[in-house]
């Protein structure tokens, strides 16, 4: 959608606070009363804005890491490249829901607990599934999975605050780590 790309690019040059649907409406080359269209206002363009990348990188994790085959260590490292590659191709939007989206005040945590709350879902319940199937480590619990995907928000949302480290892949090893730590202190 035209508008999310331009929503993207006018809150990771602007900020949150200085953006506005004026900007956003210029940016995509639409009057103002098409923002209006889809969105009340802009917290509510920053909201969907969120739950769409927020789709796009859950979809990018589970394709990746079903096509990895069975091994859980391949699926886990084949879900983490995935969202890190849709990430660092779309730096607007990523800068937009990791770093801005912290702007869009009480909606915007409460969106974001639930996003993250999701992931950790899917990487708890994969997990335990894998463990059940054909045997190996299981997160102990969704606390457990939720502690790795908070951990990963952050990383990335410094990266593309501070450019440290230089890539977004750089941080795969560094989150392998955590998710094989956690795994390999939890029951069998």
């Amino acid at each position: 959608m035209r508008l999310f790309g331009a929503a993207a690019a006018v809150f990771a040059r602007l900020g949150y606070a200085e953006a506005s649907a004026e900007a956003i409406s210029r940016e995509a080359g639409m009057s103002k009363a098409t923002f209006y269209e889809h969105f009340a206002n802009k917290e509510e363009c920053i909201l969907a804005l969120f739950d769409y990348a927020s789709q796009m990188m859950l979809d990018a994790l589970t394709t990746a890491a079903a096509a990895a085959g069975p091994g859980w260590a391949d699926r886990h490292r084949a879900g983490l490249r995935a969202i890190f590659e849709t990430i660092e191709v779309n730096p607007a939007m990523s800068q937009t829901v990791l770093v801005e989206m912290v702007g869009a005040g009480p909606r915007g945590a409460e969106r974001r607990d639930t996003v993250l709350n999701g992931f950790a879902e899917v990487m708890y319940r994969d997990t335990v599934r894998a463990a059940r199937r054909a045997g190996g480590p299981a997160f102990a619990s969704p606390d457990d999975a939720f502690a790795i995907a908070g951990a990963t928000f952050e990383l990335v949302s410094r990266q593309l605050r501070t450019g440290h480290p230089q890539s977004m892949l750089d941080l795969l090893p560094l989150v392998e780590r955590l998710i094989l730590g956690l795994l390999s202190h939890s029951p069998e």
